[in-house]
């Protein structure tokens, strides 16, 4: 009996072949009988259909999947299993269209994502790279020129109300801050647990001495922060944006903080990825530039992997994964044979019977 075929892209690999990011949890797959794991034979900026070609499931780091991507007719895959939480590089229609579920990690990312973004605050609010620039300089008597902000009593404001927001939100507890969120598909019952007011987005940019972006890449909120909405920001406030760039205006971004508008900005996230050289934020000393890896970390690596290879397996047992991003194509029948195919195929292995 054939082996259920699982394939990494190949963005995983440095370039000698090893894994870039350490231990992302492959063993359980690989000791899985049954189960054959191997790695795209190159890396594409997006996949085309002789790469996913035979292939039951797949996990994904950076390609984009498309239309094109499903030009073939006849894919057995099953499981798109996207290493993170975003999954704006995926055309979702596309893959419902062929019967394949995509999923997500997010009980991987929330803690580490949450760490980077008050790793984010804590840097700003202290002026660690300001401070760090004096003692480099020899500017060592200025020191006290720099003014910090304390964290007690301040306000803290989440554009979106997701696993990641509510995270930051347990972790920012032994600060003493003021928590104010805004979210259209949260309701006060769902935060009950929660020590969070939720707010319309003028009143949170207003009020939040430290505002945060926590929400999905979507039309509905690409540009979602322009100059309208800088402008309602305090003067000493803070911006930090560590989820999707282009959610973010950022030649307003950019004017808000030069004309010191803004105090100060922090990003791991860019409209344009890999920065451009001659990017106008490079150039300005009130902005920490992180290059969209703040929180991979080892544990992050690990428990996303780990999160990507249970999805997978458990469609390959012929069961839904429990995070599945379009919860429709559980309805076709496409998807339901599959599904079916992939059962049967499971307990006939579980049997032996591939070993006959």
């Amino acid at each position: 009996m054939e082996p259920f075929r699982v394939g990494l892209t190949r963005d995983f690999l440095t370039p000698s072949g090893e894994l870039a990011m350490g231990d992302i949890g492959l063993h359980k797959l690989k000791n899985t009988p049954g189960v054959s794991v191997e790695f795209f034979t190159n890396h594409l900026p997006e996949v085309t259909p002789a790469q996913i070609a035979g292939y039951d499931g797949v996990i994904s780091l950076a390609p984009r999947y498309t239309h094109e991507t499903f030009a073939e007719a006849g894919s057995r895959l099953t499981c798109l299993a996207r290493f993170g939480v975003g999954y704006d590089m995926v055309d979702v229609r596309a893959l419902t269209e062929n019967d394949v579920m995509l999923t997500i990690t997010p009980d991987g990312v929330r803690r580490p994502m949450a760490t980077a973004v008050i790793t984010l605050l804590l840097a700003l609010a202290h002026e660690v790279f300001a401070k760090d620039r004096l003692v480099r300089e020899g500017r060592w008597p200025e020191r006290t020129n720099i003014k910090t902000t304390g964290l007690t009593g301040r306000t803290f404001g989440s554009i979106g109300l997701g696993n990641i927001g509510r995270e930051v939100f347990r972790m920012l507890e032994p600060f003493e801050m003021v928590h104010l969120a805004t979210d259209p598909f949260v309701k006060p019952e769902d935060i009950a647990n929660l020590r969070v007011k939720l707010v319309d987005l003028e009143t949170l940019m207003r009020q939040s001495d430290f505002v945060s972006v926590h929400c999905p890449l979507n039309a509905q909120t690409r540009g979602l922060i322009g100059e309208r909405e800088l402008s309602w920001m305090k003067p000493a406030a803070y911006f930090i944006s560590a989820s999707r760039g282009p959610i973010v205006d950022q030649a307003a971004l950019y004017r808000a903080l030069k004309e010191r508008k803004i105090r100060g900005a922090a990003l791991d996230v860019f409209e344009k990825e890999p920065v451009p050289k001659d990017e106008p934020l490079l150039k300005l000393d009130n902005v920490i530039l992180t290059p969209h890896t703040l929180c991979w970390t080892d544990e992050c690596f690990l428990r996303m992997g780990e999160s990507a290879v249970e999805s997978v397996l458990t469609a390959l047992r012929g069961e839904i994964p429990p995070h599945v991003v379009n919860r429709e194509v559980l309805q076709k029948p496409g998807m339901r044979a599959k599904l079916e195919a992939n059962r049967a195929r499971w307990q006939a292995i579980s049997r032996g019977e591939d070993r006959k």
